[in-house]
């Protein structure tokens, strides 16, 4: 890998890891076309999902201290099912990045999922602790790679009959715990030594995915007021169809 595949990558997360086309599988369709690429663990993914992080913390900064503990409660309700996937199969799940075709069929469900969402009227139905575990455990299926993270829990949340932009607003701030946990445990398995053997490309990739990523958060916020987030979902089909059969 060199500095311009950093970029590239960093690019790809800050976009992608918003708007409902996974950037997950969009990382492991662009480092399988990267000659000799390779990371401990998932390493350099967990670096670019910090700098997205960041600019979910930055742009939500204002609203993240008038929250109640009521708010908060809901939050570490829908945080458990990634959290407990993530620390019980957290090997297994490393090896599913490695599956070049199975992202694809992934993608062409996250693609029917973003197709549906424009279809779904919502009763502005509040968010409860059930519905927040409803959602956290679509975050959690989420983390394998070609399901949006952002696509999974909207849609379900609008399936509940939720208002979207509450649900944009709660699945973009339920992502903080489950990144931050992420990179906890990926540090804790694989260290910084073998991690930070090029520390430039990480500094690289992680001020692109940083930039682009505070930038594609109102895209999604957009999408969703205009009713065009069929609009990814024809995109992530389109992609998936082309991984797997191409």
């Amino acid at each position: 890998m060199n500095i311009i595949w950093s970029v590239v990558l960093g690019i790809i997360q800050g976009l992608t890891e918003f708007l409902p086309v996974s950037s997950s599988g969009h990382l492991v369709i662009a480092q399988h076309f990267i000659p000799g690429f390779s990371q401990p663990g998932v390493m350099y993914d967990v670096i670019l999902h910090l700098a997205t992080l960041l600019a979910i913390l930055y742009f939500f900064r204002k609203k993240i201290f008038k929250l109640g503990l009521k708010y908060y409660q809901l939050l570490l309700v829908g945080t458990i099912p990634a959290a407990v996937l993530g620390f019980l199969f957290q090997s297994q799940l490393e090896k599913m990045f490695g599956n070049f075709k199975m992202v694809g069929v992934e993608l062409v469900i996250t693609g029917i999922l973003n197709l549906l969402v424009d279809k779904v009227e919502t009763r502005k139905t509040n968010i409860s602790n059930t519905n927040s575990l409803l959602i956290g455990i679509s975050q959690a299926v989420a983390i394998i790679p070609g399901i949006s993270r952002s696509g999974a829990t909207i849609f379900t949340g609008v399936k509940l009959g939720i208002d979207k932009k509450k649900v944009a607003e709660f699945s973009f701030l339920l992502s903080i715990p489950a990144i931050l946990g992420a990179n906890i445990l990926e540090f804790a398995t694989h260290g910084l030594s073998d991690g930070f053997a090029n520390p430039l490309f990480y500094l690289v990739g992680f001020v692109a995915a940083l930039i682009s990523g505070f930038y594609s958060i109102n895209m999604v916020f957009n999408s969703l007021a205009k009713k065009k987030f069929g609009l990814f979902g024809i995109y992530a089909i389109a992609l998936g169809l082309i991984v797997i059969f191409i």
